[in-house]
C-alpha cells in the first residue's frame, strides 16, 4: 500500500510523548528532586557533626521549621491563587502581644490560646476585606498591615517584654506527645495532611488552582473568586495565630521583635516547595519537603556555630535562586526551540 504525501507529512510531524511513563514523570518532578536534596543535606550534616544524629538533637531540629511551616501551608494556597501575605510575622507579634497582656491579668491557658488564635483570625479577616472586598493589591495591603500590626506591638511593649505565662501554657511549644516527638511536630504533621486534602482532594482546592491560572475565566465559570480569596486570607491569619501560640509558648516571653523576618522564610518555603510565584501550580507535599530542607540546613549550620546573619543571607539567596531557576530554564528552552 502506498502512503500519500499528506499521510507521510502527518506521520513525520507527529509529536512524541515527551512526558513518558508516570514513573518517569514522578522521577522528574520537583518534589523528588527536592527530596534528594534533603537526603544529601541530612548525610552532610551527619558527617559534619557527631551530635547531629542524636534523637533529641533531631527533635530539636524540628523546632526550626514547624511553626514557619504551619504558616507556609496556608501561604501556599494563597500564592497558588495569585495572592500573597507579607504580614504573617507581624500577625504573630500582635497575637503574642495580646496573649502577653492577657497573661499579666491572670488569664489562664485556654483563654490565652483563644486570644492568640482570635487575633490571628481578626488580622486575616482585615487583610481579606481589603484585598477581596476592596480589590486592593495584596502585596501593597500586606506590606501596610505588616507595619501596622508590628507597630501596635511596639507601641504597647516598647523595649519591654511580657512574661509570667501559666506553667500549663508551656506545653504547646515545649511539650512532647511521645518520646522525642514534640506536640509542635505532631501539629505540623496534622496540618500537612489537612491542607494536602483541602488543596488536592476537594472542590475548594480545584477552585484555588483555577483562580491562580486565570481569575477572569474563574469568574465566568461561576467560581466565587472574592469569597475564595477571603477564606484564604482568613486561613493565613488563623495559621499565624496558631504559630503565635506555639512560638510564644516555646519562648515563654513576648517581645515586639518576635518572629522578625519570618515572612521571608515562609515565602521561601513555599517557593522552594515548587509553588509558582505567579500562581496556578504547586503542591503541599513540596512545601513539606522544603520545610525539612530549610530546617536541616539551619540546624546543621547552627551545630557548626555559623552566625545567624549568614543563615539570613543563605535564605535570601535560596529565595532568589528558586525564583530565578524556572525562569532561566524556560528561556533556555525557548532559545533552543
Amino acid at each position: 500500500m502506498t502512503i500519500s504525501p499528506v499521510e507521510s507529512n502527518v506521520s513525520r510531524r507527529s509529536i512524541p510523548d515527551t512526558l513518558g511513563t508516570p514513573l518517569r514523570r514522578l522521577l522528574a518532578s520537583w518534589e523528588v528532586l527536592l527530596f534528594g536534596v534533603a537526603i544529601v543535606i541530612f548525610v552532610a550534616n551527619s558527617l559534619a557533626s557527631t551530635y547531629f544524629l542524636d534523637a533529641w538533637n533531631l527533635s530539636d531540629a524540628t523546632f526550626n521549621f514547624t511553626e514557619k511551616a504551619m504558616i507556609a501551608f496556608a501561604m501556599a494556597l494563597l500564592v497558588i491563587a495569585g495572592e500573597i501575605d507579607l504580614s504573617v510575622a507581624a500577625i504573630i507579634a500582635l497575637a503574642s502581644t495580646a496573649m502577653g497582656a492577657a497573661a499579666q491579668f491572670g488569664i489562664d491557658t485556654p483563654g490565652l490560646v483563644a486570644i492568640g488564635i482570635g487575633v490571628g483570625l481578626v488580622c486575616g479577616v482585615f487583610n481579606g476585606l481589603l484585598v477581596a472586598g476592596l480589590k486592593l493589591p495584596s502585596i501593597v495591603v500586606t506590606i501596610g498591615t505588616m507595619s501596622l500590626f508590628r507597630g501596635i506591638s511596639y507601641i504597647v511593649l516598647g523595649d519591654q517584654a511580657y512574661g509570667k505565662y501559666p506553667d500549663s501554657f508551656a506545653y504547646f511549644g515545649q511539650g512532647y506527645v511521645v518520646w522525642v516527638f514534640s506536640f509542635e511536630f505532631a501539629l505540623f504533621l496534622g496540618f500537612a495532611a489537612l491542607f494536602a486534602v483541602l488543596l488536592h482532594a476537594t472542590n475548594f482546592g480545584r477552585q484555588v488552582y483555577v483562580i491562580g491560572n486565570n481569575p477572569l475565566a474563574a469568574r465566568f465559570s461561576g467560581i466565587p473568586v472574592d469569597r475564595v480569596k477571603f477564606i484564604l486570607f482568613l486561613l493565613t491569619g488563623l495559621m499565624s495565630g496558631i504559630a503565635a501560640v506555639c512560638l510564644t509558648s516555646r519562648l515563654g516571653s513576648t517581645r515586639p521583635s518576635i518572629a522578625q523576618g519570618w515572612e521571608l522564610e515562609a515565602v521561601t518555603m513555599v517557593v522552594l516547595g515548587g509553588v509558582s510565584i505567579v500562581g496556578g501550580a504547586g503542591t503541599i507535599g513540596g512545601v513539606v519537603i522544603a520545610a525539612f530542607v530549610m530546617g536541616l540546613v539551619t540546624f546543621g549550620l547552627g551545630l557548626l556555630n555559623v552566625p545567624g546573619i549568614v543563615m539570613s543571607i543563605f535564605i535570601g539567596l535560596l529565595l532568589i535562586i528558586t525564583i530565578a531557576l524556572p525562569i532561566l530554564a524556560r528561556r533556555m528552552r525557548d532559545m533552543r526551540n
